[in-house]
């Protein structure tokens, strides 16, 4: 089944207030993953390894980082008519306003939709950890003669009241589809058979109903049909459910690893996973890798340092007598000597600084960028560019859930966050009357 004529558009995502603060200064998917990638690096590598090369990404918010970044990256040959391309949310004669949701976006640029050689549109979301080779969709897609095929993933009960759960009749067509159902009469009502289930290849154990992935394969003209004929501004809640009263919906069953990053914990514990010992989400794959942008950064430099269960990104120089446990490190990091670093996610930097540099942040008083020697750092994300004096200790220790936010030190979700570009002089440690509880 060819995919030459599937065009994959990419939802760049709203503004990620969930994963404030590491949305402060850019949209969701230019977050950084797994030390040296970025969440949108995995739809877009799915998409390529899969063979679909045409490719969109939509974006409105916070967007200069994740431009820089698809730019640099994702570059074809001039032969194969691939390409990524930025559809930015801008104001024209015929669509005035921001994109009003995922829906509304992609109404808002039909016109690259309606090329003569496309026949399938997949959209997919632009914040989402998985693994699958979108040919697979497309064939089950063909072979059900279906107007839309979703991917589903089988959840168990209480997975349920976070997500959209379908209900499927005895082929795996969509009857109907309830938003995080609570009650045990909604899940009674949503469950599939667990014969069916596992007539798919897929054990059931436990896991009797079905939850939608937001991954979509309409039919070109079906698309257009959906959204010309209505103002529907949301593909979850609004355009699929219509799509299952009037056309032949799906689905396409799925049992990988699938973990959508929406808040700072399911961040948080994503990375932690990576770096395990035996991570549910393999980067290391022949057929499938995960593409990023090219940098050329020298090796890791470790000096006497013990490190365990932790990812380790390019360019990073650690300092004697550093323990690193549980962690990801991420690009150009500088960790200075005896340093502690648990169970923590550290983004890196952008950049090193110069010799210049350094003697200008002595001279105004400012620690080095990076983190400082005989710092501790515990059950926290400290994000890019960011400078930890020596002595300094970063953690939630305190049990708080949220805090207000300040310049060098937040909690989100129970989870300790340094924000970009924090400046932490030695010695200093998140107390109570230093931080008003939000």
């Amino acid at each position: 089944m060819t995919v030459k004529r599937v065009l994959a558009l990419v939802l760049g995502g709203g503004r990620g207030t969930r994963l404030y603060p590491l949305t402060r200064d850019r949209s969701k998917p230019a977050v950084p993953l797994a030390g040296k990638y970025r969440i949108i690096d995995v739809p877009l590598s799915n998409c390529i390894n899969s063979g679909v090369q045409r490719i969109y990404v939509l974006t409105q918010f916070n967007s200069v980082s994740l431009h820089r970044h698809i730019r640099r990256t994702y570059t074809f040959d001039p032969f194969s008519g691939g390409f990524v391309e930025i559809l930015a949310a801008q104001q024209t004669l015929d669509n005035p306003g921001w994109y009003q949701g995922t829906a509304d976006a992609v109404r808002q640029n039909l016109r690259y939709l309606q090329q003569p050689d496309i026949r399938h549109v997949l959209i997919l979301s632009g914040d989402q950890l998985y693994r699958m080779n979108y040919a697979d969709m497309l064939a089950t897609h063909m072979a059900h003669r279906a107007d839309v095929t979703i991917a589903g993933i089988p959840v168990k009960d209480e997975a349920a009241s976070a997500l959209g759960i379908m209900r499927l009749d005895g082929e795996g067509r969509v009857q109907g589809f309830l938003e995080k159902p609570r009650t045990t009469k909604e899940l009674q009502m949503m469950r599939t058979d667990p014969a069916w289930i596992e007539a798919q290849g897929i054990s059931a154990h436990d896991r009797s109903l079905m939850a939608s992935m937001g991954i979509y394969l309409f039919d070109r003209d079906c698309l257009l049909d959906l959204l010309t004929k209505t103002d529907y501004q949301d593909f979850g809640k609004e355009v699929f459910p219509a799509a299952i009263r009037a056309k032949h919906v799906h689905l396409h069953p799925f049992d990988g690893y699938w973990e959508d990053i929406g808040t700072i914990r399911s961040y948080f514990q994503c990375n932690r996973e990576l770096a395990g010992p035996s991570p549910p989400f393999d980067l290391v794959n022949a057929e499938a890798p995960i593409y990023s942008r090219g940098r050329f950064l020298p090796p890791s430099r470790l000096g006497g340092a013990s490190i365990r269960n932790s990812l380790v990104s390019d360019g990073c120089v650690i300092g004697a007598g550093a323990v690193i446990e549980n962690s990801v490190i991420g690009l150009r990091c500088r960790v200075g000597s005896n340093v502690v670093i648990r169970d923590s996610v550290i983004l890196g930097n952008d950049y090193y600084e110069t010799e210049d540099g350094l003697a200008d942040d002595v001279a105004r008083g400012l620690p080095p960028l990076g983190i400082g020697a005989d710092s501790i750092i515990s059950g926290a994300i400290v994000d890019k560019n960011v400078r930890i004096g020596r002595r300094v200790r970063i953690a939630n220790e305190h049990g708080w859930i949220d805090t207000a936010d300040d310049p060098r030190f937040t909690v989100r979700d129970g989870i300790a966050v340094v924000p970009k570009d924090a400046v932490i002089a030695d010695g200093w440690n998140p107390e109570p009357a230093l931080i008003k509880l939000a």
